[in-house]
């Protein structure tokens, strides 16, 4: 299966506009937009989904709201609204086993998520 392709853009190896860069998360525009705005928040440390989080790396989910609240800002997005989405396994849709959120936005989204 190979190495995902998160890790890569984590280290540089495959490039991505970023948006915003710490020490614990990456946040990149989405190559295949679902939104106007839609931007992929990674954190750097390999978690393949929720169901991995636990009491050791559980602060993190802290660091990818606090990266989403501050790159939604940026993007001009926070007034208006956002939608704040992880996918959990295949049948959820996920497609890359590595944990990240995506935040979506720029446009009238309404309240059904499917």
């Amino acid at each position: 299966m190979g190495e995902c392709v998160f890790c890569k853009i984590i280290r540089k190896e495959i490039p991505s506009t970023i948006y915003l860069e710490n020490e614990k998360v990456i946040a990149i525009k989405d190559i295949n937009p679902a939104a106007p705005v839609h931007v992929l928040i990674i954190p750097k440390e390999h978690i393949e989904n929720v169901k991995d989080i636990n009491e050791n790396n559980g602060k993190i989910l802290v660091d990818i709201h606090l990266a989403a609240n501050k790159v939604a800002d940026e993007l001009g997005i926070s007034q208006k609204g956002y939608r704040l989405i992880t996918n959990v396994g295949k049948d959820a849709g996920q497609t890359v086993f590595h944990l990240h959120y995506h935040l979506l936005g720029g446009m009238e989204m309404g309240e059904k998520i499917i």
